[in-house]
């Protein structure tokens, strides 16, 4: 027994120990704290400042306009997209709010062990889920509008064969048409363009969000703020084209009414799989934006250095971005000369990534390591 023991026993505090088995060197405690801690349901809603609380009780009349639009649909279909626009209009700046009132804890900036990206990943998390819905919504609407479409291309011959009960039905959908008397203005398409451009322009409710839904073609095209987001731009040219929509005949009316719906749809689905694949790439910490190429052939040209080995380019959120680099140079002398070299590259990355100053609002933090080429 005895022997077992000292068997493994390694005379660690013996005088012949402190030769062979050196102690390691003290470490500099780390400056990260180990954990923060995360507020409750009480300590979020005690910290709502009162323009937060303003915009939550908006949030919440935003969500009930959209019950109304969808009660008010009469069986149009173009209505029914409107309003499922509308509740993702809500529903997303709802969780805009929500996010604005946890920035007000340290925890949701702050690194820390446990969470060394702060809670900010927990946004990305919340609008994926948000574009699953919105994209789902879309192909729901698609496949109700389609079958619509294909019930009214029935042949004669097979309609003459039909049964005399589905006439009432007939009638049914004519008296939904006429849900909008003509002359009259759609109050539901009214309300949806008033919310819409209150929620983006007084409240500032989309800010976040819209980081997430831009195009580079309405990027390069210029337009404004609001028609930037194209959720924004496709509530309000749907509601738009919903208010026109009572001027005209019944007939004509049905028709442009599931064309809209349909084109709404395919809109929605686009949305949404443009959101799916831009969050989804946050989530697997990978960055899916452009230029990426560009900026490895520029740094290649660069006098002094010889190649790039590695290039790790990855989005942890919204705000932040974050570039691993391995280069090869040569020509440079000393610390200065490396110096140099690594805040080139920096200016670089940010500029042609995050834009001038830092224009897109994404923050990059760029690490480089340098190999002397001999």
């Amino acid at each position: 027994m005895m022997q077992n023991q000292r068997r493994g026993h390694k005379y660690k505090h013996s005088s012949v120990s402190h030769q062979i088995f050196l102690e390691p060197p003290p470490r500099a405690p780390l400056a990260l704290p180990a954990s923060l801690p995360i507020p409750t349901f009480t300590e979020w809603r005690k910290s709502i400042s009162k323009e937060q609380n303003a915009r939550i009780l908006w949030c919440l009349g935003h969500c009930i306009i959209s019950t109304y639009i969808w009660w008010c649909t009469g069986g149009s279909l173009a209505m029914t997209a409107l309003s499922h626009l509308v509740l993702f209009d809500a529903l997303s700046a709802i969780l805009c709010v929500c996010v604005d009132v946890l920035g007000n804890f340290e925890v949701w900036k702050r690194s820390s062990l446990r969470h060394p990206f702060g809670l900010e990943r927990a946004e990305v998390l919340a609008g994926f889920a948000m574009s699953v819905f919105l994209l789902f919504m879309g192909m729901d609407i698609f496949s109700h509008t389609a079958e619509h479409l294909l019930e009214n291309w029935t042949p004669e011959s097979e309609l003459e064969l039909a049964s005399h009960s589905a006439h009432p039905v007939d009638h049914t959908d004519h008296s939904a048409h006429a849900r909008v008397s003509p002359g009259s203005v759609d109050l539901a398409a009214l309300l949806a363009i008033i919310s819409t451009l209150t929620s983006a322009i007084v409240l500032r409710n989309h800010a976040r969000i819209g980081q997430a839904m831009r195009f580079n073609t309405l990027e390069s095209l210029k337009l404004p703020g609001l028609l930037s987001n194209p959720a924004h731009m496709l509530t309000l040219g749907c509601a738009g084209v919903l208010l026109i929509l009572p001027l005209l005949s019944i007939g004509m009316f049905s028709w442009l009414d599931r064309c809209l719906a349909l084109g709404m749809a395919l809109s929605m689905i686009v949305i949404g799989i443009r959101l799916v694949k831009v969050l989804g790439s946050m989530l697997l910490m990978s960055y899916g934006g452009p230029g990426v190429a560009e900026v490895i052939k520029e740094i290649e040209l660069d006098s002094s250095v010889t190649s790039v080995q590695e290039a790790s380019f990855w989005q942890v959120h919204h705000n932040l971005c974050m570039a691993n680099l391995k280069l090869c140079a040569r020509g440079i002398s000393g610390a200065g000369g490396e110096s140099r070299l690594r805040e080139r590259i920096t200016r670089l990355v940010r500029d042609r990534l995050g834009g001038p100053y830092g224009k897109r609002g994404q923050k990059w933090e760029v690490s480089i390591a340098i190999e002397l080429d001999q």
